[in-house]
């Protein structure tokens, strides 16, 4: 039986589980494949048996945590819709897109790791990402005629350059620069 059959969880084991989630990001970011399980476990407040009763494996940990902050982000394009204006949540999802990027890099052995194993958890990656892209851009954050495939390209290309200068202050500048261009005017 997986935990999509079993019954939801009780609000107490959903928190165990996010502040699991949430620490093995920090952790495999920071430490990489070679990150203790058992450091994860006390980062979240658990137990080791927490843990290992919810995620079995560290293949199964890895895929899980990456597939939440995916999760995460998609989720955030309709609730930044609902508060700010259609820029602003598409400058907003914009940033909060870099961050789960630069993050997957710092998770990149662990997730190697996960693929290895015979587990892809980037298989819907691509879908989720174009569906909130899409919607923000059908509130009218950008230009009409911007698409959500080139708002994907120029932030993958925002976030490689992040990943290799790694200069502090330079992902807000590139993407305010990248705003711009997404929202100027049309010229003829």
């Amino acid at each position: 039986m997986t935990r999509d059959t079993e019954r939801p969880l009780r609000a107490d084991a959903r928190r165990n589980r996010e502040r699991i989630l949430s620490a093995a990001v920090r952790i495999f970011t920071e430490e990489g494949l070679g990150a203790h399980l058992e450091r994860i476990a006390k980062e979240a407040g658990v137990g080791s048996a927490t843990l290992y009763r919810n995620f079995p494996t560290r293949e199964v940990l890895i895929a899980a945590a990456y597939q939440n902050e995916l999760t995460r982000l998609c989720a955030a394009a309709p609730e930044l819709l609902a508060a700010l204006t259609p820029k602003e949540a598409l400058r907003a999802w914009m940033s909060r897109l870099i961050e789960y990027t630069t993050a997957k890099f710092g998770m990149a052995d662990a997730l190697r790791a996960v693929v290895a194993s015979g587990v892809n958890p980037y298989a819907d990656s691509p879908h989720q990402i174009m569906a909130a892209i899409e919607s923000l851009l059908a509130a009218g954050a950008a230009r009409p005629d911007v698409t959500a495939t080139e708002v994907f390209t120029l932030l993958t290309g925002i976030a490689l350059a992040l990943d290799r200068s790694g200069e502090p202050g330079q992902a807000e500048r590139l993407l305010d620069l990248a705003l711009i261009g997404l929202t100027a005017e049309q010229t003829p």
